[in-house]
């Protein structure tokens, strides 16, 4: 039976997009340097990513914007993802495992599907594994891409998130076109630990 692993990556950063994807390993790949991506280096994860996209497995990748995810919020946004992930590539598998203990589509279409959640998938699943790879890399690229593009904010080195050197840039520059501004609303570096829960 083909199963499919979905995960994502960028959940938590104040900029750029979410990025979901899902593999099948159709062709029997295996290598057991494959983990949870955050188990991973940068240049581990930039390896095994071409690895894996060469396979031979069946392999989807999607993403939603950061204007999205400030409509809709980052979890449905998360969900329509991992959604986009698993309509796409229904037709070539039998069950779809998916990282994390929820999932739930617009409209109830997860009813559609033969799946199963599981927290820590990541790290458990080997197909997940590789979803995980797959999305954390697309989305390094990107937040790389936008870097040179804002380079005052340096997004290719923090890739988003809100590390203290992040804070303290939007402090001086303001919001970038990339940012989501239901994460930074009234955003300061005092209140960044409220806003953050860090």
């Amino acid at each position: 039976m083909l199963i499919c692993g979905i995960d994502e990556a960028g959940r938590g950063p104040l900029a750029g997009p979410v990025v979901a994807a899902g593999f099948i390993n159709t062709n029997n790949f295996f290598n057991d340097s494959i983990k949870d991506s955050k188990k991973l280096n940068e240049a581990q994860r930039e390896n095994l990513f071409d690895e894996i996209v060469n396979s031979g497995g069946e392999f989807f990748i999607t993403k939603i914007e950061h204007d999205i995810i400030d409509e809709i919020n980052i979890l449905a946004s998360t969900m329509r993802a991992m959604g986009e992930i698993a309509f796409s590539l229904k037709d070539k598998c039998a069950k779809f495992l998916i990282d994390g203990k929820y999932f739930k589509l617009e409209n109830g279409r997860e009813s559609e599907l033969n799946f199963e959640t599981i927290v820590d998938g990541d790290d458990k699943i080997f197909e997940i594994s590789c979803a995980s790879i797959l999305a954390k890399v697309t989305r390094d690229r990107i937040m790389k891409k936008h870097d040179e593009i804002y380079p005052q904010y340096k997004f290719a080195k923090h890739k988003g998130y809100g590390t203290k050197e992040h804070i303290a840039l939007i402090k001086e520059f303001g919001l970038s076109p990339i940012h989501r501004k239901t994460f930074c609303r009234n955003f300061t570096v005092e209140n960044a630990k409220q806003i953050l829960h860090i």
